[in-house]
């Protein structure tokens, strides 16, 4: 006899329950939406949502809903005629504050939402979107990085009393010019025994009215900065772009200084590059106590070390030396201080960062220090702005507070613009294209076509080749797709044309265990043995033969991810889960519908195969 286990029947019904649940999300489509965010990905006020509805109504623009989520607000729309009239209002009532972006919104009802199911997402060449390929200013951050060294190098030399003539940077090398033989010596002493300028090369030129020091950047930490500088720039972009709630976004390296950003989703070409371009640095800067702010700006005499900025309608002096950027922080969060009860930002600082803090706040308790917000925006345009000014209550160094907001609001939306972090060297898009929609509903079009047309052939041939067996093997392949869709839908991945490629393969290839079987239980019925004992040496005997193929299949999938770029990456994914849920339906489902149809009988005289 024939006979599953009542548990492996229940166990093969909760595992298709549970794969009709998650694959359910895939058939409801997509609302057309408008997405409001903050240009800066600040948190949006409360009042917004009123906004955005009163605009609608005074337009008589008929929208289906609005949902406040993390940091946005979705407005689902009937169809793309009111999408692109709302996006136009509600652009020109928010203003420049806001980023109003075209999006495409789930329609998952919301019974398929409590399970956290959720559509497969769409990549570019299926959904449509903007495509951005970005270059990084390598010689931009070379020299910031020679503008750190020489402003170290002046700290250094002050801190130790050595008087020096000047200290500047030409092409890639840092200029140093001492008064004396023993100030040049001592200088060098000084700056190879800086850990913060390792890296830099130093050679004494010969004297004339000065001593002077030449500091060559080794090759070594050119390339070093140069990938450090990439890799920051693609967390920053990334970070930057999650925080303003664009989905499923792709980001990542090509070549040695470039960077692909793709924006699925994302129609409107201007508002993309305003996404991209409003990627922001912060600096901590030391206030300027000794001169007075107003004085210099009524005169227009500005001490050589500092600089003139506005803080809250009042002109405030900085110091020109940087304590820290926003390079060197790693982590920031917003809440309260514990004994004043006031609004707070708590700041990591990487080793470097720590130390540069605590030796500026040792020496200056009680005076004040300064945030500033740099924006380099789309065109070359870069905006400064001072956003806190607090006092430095005592020394710290990796992690601070920043006190002094007026608001938890306030806090929260600095910690946002410290966590989106800093870019570590200037970018400028050097090729952009849009992906329309209708492109992408022709490629979903012709690849639905594609797996059906498949599906179709494959259930025929089986049906009509291998009968009642191939009923059941039809049954199986049906149950195969759904696990696979539910599979990626819950592991979140994007579906692309190779994806479907990968799913049209998984198709054929996942009747080739079903194939081997019936095979062999055709060889067992020759040989003279009873339907029985054909079906069960049909399944055992043939497994081993299953599990090499698939393995081996597994194998090559696993080495395509490993090594493959994003397209062939998609390719191995869609291909690996098809073989694991075809090989669980092909065996074990198929199997269970046998036993349930021939397991029971006392004799069996012929099997439909």
């Amino acid at each position: 006899m024939n006979q599953y286990p009542a548990w492996k029947y229940v166990l093969i019904l909760l595992v298709i329950a549970v794969g009709v649940i998650y694959a359910l999300p895939n058939l409801y489509g997509d609302h057309p939406a408008v997405q409001v965010t903050s240009a800066r990905g600040f948190q949006l006020p409360l009042e917004i949502e009123t906004t955005i509805d009163d605009t609608l109504a005074s337009e008589q623009i008929p929208f289906l809903g609005t949902e406040l989520g993390d940091n946005r607000v979705l407005v689902r729309l009937s169809n793309t005629d009111d999408q692109l009239r709302a996006s136009d209002a509600l652009q020109k009532t928010l203003g420049d504050g806001y980023v109003v972006a075209l999006h495409m919104a789930h329609a998952t009802p919301g019974w398929l939402r409590a399970f956290g199911a959720k559509p497969l997402t769409l990549g570019l060449d299926l959904q449509g979107g903007v495509h951005f390929l970005m270059q990084v200013d390598m010689e931009t951050a070379r020299s910031q990085q020679l503008d750190r060294y020489v402003d170290d190098i002046r700290a250094a030399l002050r801190e130790a009393g050595i008087r020096y003539v000047s200290v500047r940077h030409e092409n890639e090398n840092v200029l140093i010019q001492l008064r004396s033989e023993a100030d040049r010596e001592e200088a060098e002493r000084i700056i190879n025994r800086d850990q913060s300028l390792d890296g830099l090369d130093l050679e004494e030129l010969p004297a004339g009215e000065t001593f002077g020091l030449s500091g060559t950047v080794l090759e070594r930490q050119l390339l070093e900065l140069q990938q450090t500088a990439l890799k920051q720039n693609i967390t920053t972009l990334r970070n930057r772009v999650n925080e303003l709630g664009v989905a499923e976004p792709v980001i990542q390296q090509q070549g040695a200084d470039r960077v692909v950003v793709q924006l699925p989703g994302v129609q409107d070409m201007a508002e993309a590059k305003k996404i991209i371009g409003a990627t922001a640095t912060l600096e901590y800067r030391a206030v300027d106590e000794v001169n007075d702010a107003f004085t210099a700006q009524q005169t227009g005499r500005i001490p050589s070390d500092s600089r003139m900025y506005s803080y809250l309608g009042s002109p405030l002096l900085l110091k020109k030396r940087l304590i820290v950027s926003g390079d060197q922080l790693i982590g920031a969060s917003g809440g309260f201080d514990q004994q004043s009860g006031t609004p707070m930002v708590s700041v990591t600082l990487d080793g470097v960062g720590a130390s540069r803090m605590l030796d500026f706040t040792r020496e200056n308790v009680g005076n004040r220090m300064a945030v500033v917000y740099i924006e380099q925006k789309p065109g070359g345009e870069r905006v400064e702005e001072v956003i806190s000014v607090a006092n430095v209550r005592e020394p710290f160094g990796k992690r601070f507070q920043t006190t002094g907001l007026d608001s938890i609001g306030e806090a929260s939306q600095l910690a946002l613009l410290l966590r989106a972090g800093a870019l570590a060297a200037p970018m400028e898009i050097a090729f952009q294209r849009t992906v329309g929609p209708s492109l992408g509903a022709d490629n979903i079009a012709r690849g639905f076509k594609s797996v059906i047309i498949g599906f179709a052939l494959v259930l025929v041939f089986m049906a009509i080749y291998y009968r009642t067996f191939g009923l059941f093997a039809d049954i199986a392949l049906f149950c195969n797709l759904v696990l696979l869709l539910a599979l990626l839908s819950m592991l979140g991945a994007t579906l692309t044309m190779p994806g479907i490629a990968g799913i049209v393969l998984t198709v054929g290839m996942a009747v080739d265990a079903n194939v081997l079987i019936f095979e062999r239980i055709r060889e067992e019925l020759r040989n003279g043995n009873t339907p029985q004992a054909s079906i069960r040496a049909g399944y055992d005997k043939a497994f081993s033969t299953i599990a090499d193929a698939n393995v081996t299949t597994l194998i090559a999938a696993f080495v395509l991810f490993l090594f493959g770029s994003g397209p062939v990456k998609g390719f191995a994914v869609t291909l690996s889960l098809g073989i694991i849920t075809s090989m669980f339906t092909a065996i074990m489902g198929t199997r269970a519908l046998v036993n349930l149809y021939y397991g029971r009988r006392a004799r069996v005289e012929k099997l439909a195969i």
